[in-house]
């Protein structure tokens, strides 16, 4: 009617069209609003939503350590936000926050003519917080630019709801918990935790305008990849804070002075502390959590927000691994030095082929159809990849076959560290480098311990009633009945001789006297004796056993020999203490029952301790006071296999037992002298470098300084007898030394 009343048909048909489009336009709204385009949550889910939130694990200390998530989330209350975090956010982001129900129609005019038509880019963007928190919960779908327009209809709508069921706290609580951060991170939490160290309440005025700003470009302001434009960004939202009264000028001009200061911290599998020991914790955890859920619980490592306490020192670990590296580097140089251009893994052709044979890229080839010199021509093409070494990582053209020669010369090590009074394992370096050698030589790796099994032979000597101070000859026996087998010392002939006490036989290392000692104690009591002490493992029943051919873990030795300083009871290590769920709430303490009967007697515990002081103080492991002049109370044990395959060292203190492994992956090489290779040499530093940094710090008096208990005075008179008996004139005269002693060995069974 109105329209027929206009005499321009411009305006007229103008004014149709407007009406058209409106129609068109609230039609089109009411279609996204029924959920023609899509559903939209009502109020009723809105109200329970849940967050994948990322589990974490926590040393004995305290620290932080590792995380196992599929998204880096970890949710907190809007109590743990520090006033000037949400002011930051509010200041840049939605200046309006609390004075909108969702959607600020005057931001977004300002916005369009501010952003649009005068270029500031300070003006902020036109989503309120509630608009982005709406886009987090629920994430667009790519439908083109029709599908855009939805999505941001859409997300007016979800706000509006939003601000109905949250009151504007809650709405700021969840947005800074969902929103991302880049690199697979999500929430405030974890990103305060990864770029500055710290917790989310713990962040300073210009942090948390650092992590702010980061918002509104997660990768161009993030701070560790492109520090000059977060900087700048960070001073925006300072400045901001300025504007919005949230900062007098003189705070905003200092602040604005200061460095980013970061203290990156990278939560990955592959890198940070303990890697090895984080991937033992993850794989006890899913077997818990397996069980768990059988028995009707609903938990999931990586979305349940599980806090995991562990038993590792976290101060003694990076000490460790400081050690570690610190040895492991200066010995791989000597051991490629020793080889020069005969190394194996240059020389030995068939060496070389057969571990590339068993390595996991050419049977994947294998698999996949191709021949074997199909195989080996596509291994062999070059391409950029990066290779290991220890005085940096080197990027280079090569090809898959140089990268598995490459390591074939790699050393690798164990080493662990437990409280032998209760398990607990306080230190845990499974290897040399997670990112490139995955294999964990303590929870995965089972190793002939040579010399290091001989504690306890001799322990079953003694609990077979054999006095220590009985001799034994080291002169070399062939046995008859075992094909000619003849273990030797490493000494020269005179060696024949000279006959040992216990003590100084086993201080010394002396083979001929352990299998001598293993003889008249018997296999299957040594073997009944290791069982006693932890020991699961199936060795061998043979004469060999005396000198360590049985294969054991690090964890099972570690246990055995913590039983000299636990009252004669052995341990099993462990890694759990307890495990929470998101609020705190204990879902298990972890109780480690140690065996009921003791392995051993009070008395010749404490011989044994004795025997093993002297290896320090005096026998293979002397070095430890004469090289590192370490002067604590310590007793243990070097070990060293056939072929210098395998370098063994235990060290027992008061409140601390150790045990470090030191060889090749690749078992057909081993070091190629024993002067290099033997235990004293390539695993005893790994425990005196540590051990020495633990004597700066006062902090750890009470493993460093803890002294063991004195000795019975009839344990002293039992071990007071001559070291070494040389033969009378006339033994010597009628015994050649070059000519070998044949019998049978008589295991006396």
């Amino acid at each position: 009617m109105i329209l027929k009343q206009l005499k321009s048909p411009v305006l007229r048909y103008g004014l149709l069209a407007l009406f058209t489009i409106m129609v068109v336009f609230l039609l089109f709204i009411s279609s996204i609003y029924l959920g023609v385009w899509g559903r939209i949550p009502d109020k009723d889910s809105m109200s329970d939503f849940k967050y994948q939130k990322a589990s974490e694990v926590y040393s004995a200390d305290s620290v932080l350590i590792g995380k196992y998530y599929l998204y880096d989330r970890q949710p907190i209350q809007y109590e743990d936000f520090p006033q000037h975090l949400v002011d930051a956010l509010v200041a840049i982001e939605d200046e309006r926050f609390y004075r909108h129900t969702g959607v600020d129609y005057r931001s977004l005019l300002r916005v369009a003519i501010k952003t649009i038509l005068l270029q500031d880019q300070s003006a902020g963007g036109g989503s309120t917080i509630s608009q982005q928190l709406a886009k987090n919960l629920y994430p667009r779908e790519d439908g083109g630019r029709m599908g855009l327009v939805v999505d941001k209809i859409k997300e007016m709508i979800i706000a509006g709801r939003l601000e109905d069921v949250y009151s504007k706290e809650e709405v700021l609580q969840h947005y800074l918990n969902t929103v991302s951060f880049g690199d697979n991170t999500f929430g405030i939490e974890s990103a305060a935790l990864k770029f500055f160290n710290k917790r989310t309440l713990e962040l300073t005025i210009e942090e948390a305008a650092t992590l702010v700003g980061m918002l509104k470009a997660t990768y161009g302001y993030n701070p560790r990849i492109n520090p000059e434009n977060s900087l700048n960004r960070r001073n925006l939202v300072l400045s901001a804070m300025e504007q919005n009264n949230f900062l007098d000028e003189g705070v905003r001009d200092s602040l604005s002075k200061l460095d980013l200061g970061l203290e990156y911290r990278e939560y990955d599998y592959n890198a940070g502390v303990a890697p090895y020991f984080r991937e033992e914790v993850r794989k006890q955890l899913l077997k818990w959590n397996a069980a768990q859920n059988e028995a009707g619980h609903s938990y999931n490592i990586y979305t349940s927000g599980l806090k995991v306490y562990t038993t590792l020192d976290y101060k003694l670990q990076l000490l460790a691994e400081k050690a570690m590296a610190n040895h492991m580097a200066k010995l791989q140089e000597s051991f490629e030095k020793s080889y020069g251009a005969n190394a194996p893994w240059i020389t030995n052709k068939a060496l070389i082929a057969k571990t590339i044979r068993n390595s996991m890229p050419f049977k994947k080839l294998i698999r996949q159809g191709l021949s074997d010199e199909e195989a080996m021509d596509s291994l062999s093409q070059k391409k950029s990849m990066t290779l290991l070494n220890w005085d940096g990582d080197k990027t280079l053209d090569a090809s898959t076959l140089d990268s598995i020669t490459h390591y074939m010369k790699f050393l690798n090590t164990g080493s662990l560290s437990v409280d032998p009074h209760t398990g607990e394992v306080k230190t845990w370096i499974g290897g040399v480098n997670y990112k490139y050698f995955k294999y964990d030589h303590i929870s995965q790796s089972k190793r002939q311990v040579g010399s290091a099994f001989k504690p306890i032979v001799y322990t079953a000597a003694l609990e077979s009633g054999i006095d220590p101070c009985t001799y034994f000859s080291a002169q070399e026996v062939e046995y008859k009945n075992l094909e000619g087998w003849s273990p030797s010392n490493s000494g020269d002939k005179e060696e024949d001789y000279l006959n040992y006490s216990m003590e100084e036989a086993l201080s010394n290392s002396v083979n001929t006297v352990a299998v001598k000692v293993l003889e008249e104690t018997g296999i299957g009591s040594v073997i009944e004796q290791a069982k006693k002490m932890g020991i699961t493992a199936t060795l061998p029943r043979l004469p060999s056993l005396a000198l360590g051919t049985g294969e054991i873990s690090l964890a099972e030795l570690a246990g055995a020999y913590c039983s000299y300083v636990n009252k004669g009871v052995p341990v099993r290590p462990f890694v759990l203490r307890a495990i929470s769920d998101s609020k705190d709430s204990i879902l298990q303490n972890f109780t480690h029952d140690m065996p009921a009967e003791e392995a051993f007697s009070r008395e010749n515990g404490m011989i044994m301790l004795e025997m093993m002081k002297a290896t320090i103080n005096s026998g293979t492991a002397a070095r430890i006071r004469t090289e590192y002049g370490l002067k604590n109370d310590i007793a243990g044990k070097t070990g060293t296999t056939q072929n210098n395959k395998d370098a063994w060292f235990v060290a027992v203190t008061p409140n601390l037992v150790h045990v470090t492994w030191v060889g090749l992956d690749q078992h057909e090489i081993g070091f190629k002298s024993t002067s290099l290779g033997q235990g004293a040499n390539a695993a005893l530093p790994l425990f005196a470098i540590w051990y020495g940094e633990l004597n700066k710090d006062p902090e750890f008096d009470l493993i460093t300084r803890a002294h063991f208990s004195p000795p019975d005075s009839g344990v002293l008179d039992k071990l007071d007898c001559e070291p070494v008996k040389r033969d009378g004139f006339f033994k010597r005269l009628f015994k050649n030394p070059e000519k070998k002693k044949t019998k049978k060995f008589d295991d006396g069974v």
